[in-house]
């Protein structure tokens, strides 16, 4: 594939015709001088584990994920495709004000994405990518931290299972995103769901 294909295509090759053809061009490459524009609702976002939400402060300040458990939160994504890359910016209307999370998803030699999440990139997760059903599927194969130009990876034990589908209902012409974050012995400690509306359009200059 040309190298200016998105890392989602490149790491599909020809499945990508598998996906539903609104998630085919969600998932390709943006052109140049383009934004991808998403708007829609959370259902939920956070984590109703209240003790966690100290341990999260510093990955929220960082824009990696947020600790708080709302539900009905606006939010609108900016997608564009940077040197081969896909580089999202989501922006959340808490209830406690606007929060964004940022993040740059690459090809790594193995076929597999990695997503480095937080300005500046702070945690990276490498992703297997399959088709289900027509929608997308991710699942972390592993975790690591970025500290300077350090990356430590997490040991199996310790790491968190990150799990994302992506996917798009005719009947309502929405596309719907669920995530999910799983430690080990605590469970779930981190998810979002919701469905939104996406379009292409000239970036402002």
């Amino acid at each position: 594939m040309p190298p200016s294909e998105s890392p989602y295509a490149r790491a599909l090759g020809d499945r990508i015709h598998e996906l539903h053809p609104v998630l085919q061009t969600y998932f390709r490459a943006i052109p140049d001088g383009d934004v991808g524009v998403g708007e829609g609702v959370l259902h939920r976002i956070g984590t109703p584990r209240r003790w966690l939400w100290p341990f999260l402060r510093p990955l929220e300040r960082r824009g990696v994920i947020v600790a708080c458990w709302e539900s009905d939160v606006p939010f609108r994504v900016e997608n564009r495709t940077i040197a081969s890359r896909a580089v999202g910016e989501r922006e959340f209307h808490l209830a406690g004000g606007s929060w964004t999370m940022r993040d740059a998803v690459a090809l790594t030699r193995h076929g597999r994405v990695v997503d480095e999440l937080g300005e500046p990139g702070l945690i990276a997760a490498c992703f297997e990518v399959d088709v289900q059903g027509g929608a997308l599927a991710l699942t972390s194969r592993a975790v690591g931290i970025r500290l300077g130009r350090l990356r430590i990876r997490l040991p199996r034990p310790l790491s968190p299972a990150v799990r994302l589908t992506e996917r798009f209902d005719d009947v309502t012409g929405r596309q719907h995103v669920d995530l999910t974050i799983t430690a080990p012995v605590i469970g779930r400690i981190y998810e979002y769901n919701g469905d939104f509306s996406y379009r292409i359009e000239e970036a402002a200059p």
